[in-house]
């Protein structure tokens, strides 16, 4: 793989993978709609473009790391994106944007004689930070064996799972059902502990070494709730959409999802509160409210 490379939105995760790359002196060129998000990657060596299309014209590999199905394919197949570049050859797509968005964007590059690849991560904004994210790629196995090395350069952990367009997609949205599950279980969870009067520090000390642990207790809560920072990285919002499109694959595909639908509405119902933009681990403010209680306390200024 050409070590020039572009690269699409340089928000929370974005910024992170970019700086990674530019590290291991990756020639960037990248895009993002505010400008000033990626000052400080220009002042590093990065170029910058003026649209999608742009970028998709100076290299043949483009990245993108985007919020939203739509903002995606908007970038991929809109007016000014990179279906309009003309040197483009691979499109490599690390957000999370559910396997029929995949499939459509696929499509609509492959008239243009491009190739998409669905490649997700998870691991947050410090994985990003760290190169310890989990990269979960579909598409043609030559080419993601070729892309393999910039991957790796932003996560250690980087899986081919299949030759589809859509798979990895779907492989990221198990995930996070079950990342969204344990979380806004752990939430219940610990505020009714905390209701009856046991101490939260103790419940998942207790938890951590018995069959309830799980993402949340082991490090969303001792990280973030409990000190009441509500900083782990992830907006609430997203994950929302993420679980959306998990149980609406499976309605699709005709697969029962009882606790799936369940955990949908406790996470929308966070967004729909005003919590979108809030960190996930927000969402035990919202069962504290009804509960009349509140799990740990904000450490101590001085």
């Amino acid at each position: 793989m050409s070590m020039e490379i572009g690269f699409i939105g340089t928000g929370a995760m974005g910024k992170p993978m970019v700086r990674r790359l530019l590290a291991q002196d990756y020639k960037l060129t990248l895009y993002d709609v505010r400008p000033e998000a990626i000052a400080e990657l220009t002042e590093l060596g990065a170029q910058a473009a003026e649209s999608p299309a742009d970028v998709a014209s100076r290299v043949e590999t483009v990245l993108v790391s985007l919020p939203t199905p739509d903002i995606v394919k908007e970038v991929a197949l809109g007016a000014n994106g990179v279906a309009h570049g003309s040197k483009i050859k691979t499109f490599v797509d690390l957000s999370t944007t559910g396997p029929r968005m995949a499939m459509e964007i696929a499509k609509g590059l492959e008239a243009k004689g491009i190739t998409a690849i669905d490649a997700p991560v998870s691991g947050g904004v410090s994985g990003a930070s760290s190169g310890s994210l989990a990269v979960m790629m579909a598409g043609p196995k030559d080419l993601c064996e070729a892309l393999k090395p910039a991957l790796q350069v932003i996560g250690k952990n980087v899986f081919y799972i299949g030759p589809k367009p859509g798979q990895g997609q779907m492989m990221k949205l198990t995930n996070n059902l079950l990342s969204g599950t344990a979380l806004a279980a752990t939430a219940e969870a610990v505020v009714l502990g905390v209701k009856f009067g046991l101490d939260p520090q103790v419940m998942l000390d207790v938890i951590n070494v018995s069959s309830g642990r799980n993402t949340a207790t082991m490090d969303k809560f001792p990280k973030a709730v409990l000190p009441r920072t509500f900083d782990f990285g992830f907006r609430l919002e997203l994950l929302d959409k993420d679980v959306r499109l998990c149980v609406e694959q499976a309605d699709e595909l005709g697969v029962p999802m009882w606790v799936g639908h369940a955990v949908r509405q406790l996470w929308h119902f966070a967004a729909g509160q005003g919590g979108g933009k809030e960190d996930i681990t927000a969402i035990v403010k919202y069962i504290e409210h009804w509960a009349g209680v509140t799990v740990g306390k904000p450490p101590k200024s001085g």
